[in-house]
């Protein structure tokens, strides 16, 4: 097996500021696309026993609370969100930088809202503490296209790899025959 191979074993998911504010700022994408694919990796992280970290900022600002549906996907990771006080990058929280820690991964899937302000930084930072990182552009958003862009072509430079959704559930299967790889198909809606 190639060794940047991501797997549930040896990777981290973090999700920053899918929140209900802050989401609806961003015009980037479709909206219910990125909340649709933030979610579904939230459920998959915690079908396959992934280490799941969630943050938020400033819940009780216009920013408002995470997304409720966390709570029900991802009940644990929920309870255990990091509530920063408007940190822009995450990494600066202690908490947060603790969580991300204490997960013992050195390879980390990110997503967050938005892609130009409270994923970017936080990447950079993982990238420069020598961690991999990839980042799920369909699941993160900005309030332009161009900033969006501008950020992940600022990440991907720095040595972040770009993925999607499907790409990195795919990844995180190994083989669609196994019962790990059965259980992420029907979780996609792939199979019945």
């Amino acid at each position: 097996m190639h060794s940047n191979v991501y797997t549930p074993e040896n990777a981290a998911m973090l999700l920053i500021d899918h929140q209900v504010g802050t989401m609806s700022w961003t015009h980037s994408h479709n909206l219910d696309e990125v909340k649709r694919n933030a979610l579904q990796l939230a459920k998959i992280a915690t079908a396959v026993g992934m280490p799941l970290v969630l943050t938020s900022s400033m819940e009780e600002n216009i920013q408002g609370p995470l997304l409720p549906e966390f709570k029900e996907i991802a009940p644990r990771a929920f309870a255990d969100r990091i509530k920063r006080a408007g940190i822009v990058n995450a990494m600066h929280d202690a908490n947060f930088n603790k969580a991300v820690k204490a997960t013992g991964r050195k390879k980390v899937v990110v997503a967050g809202i938005t892609t130009e302000v409270c994923v970017v930084f936080p990447v950079l930072q993982l990238l420069d503490e020598g961690y991999e990182v990839q980042v799920v552009t369909d699941a993160s958003a900005s309030f332009t296209k161009m900033g969006d862009d501008a950020a992940l072509r600022r990440m991907e430079q720095a040595g972040a790899v770009m993925t999607s959704t499907a790409q990195i559930i795919s990844e995180l299967a190994i083989d669609w025959t196994t019962p790990r790889g059965q259980a992420l198909s029907k979780l996609m809606g792939l199979a019945t």
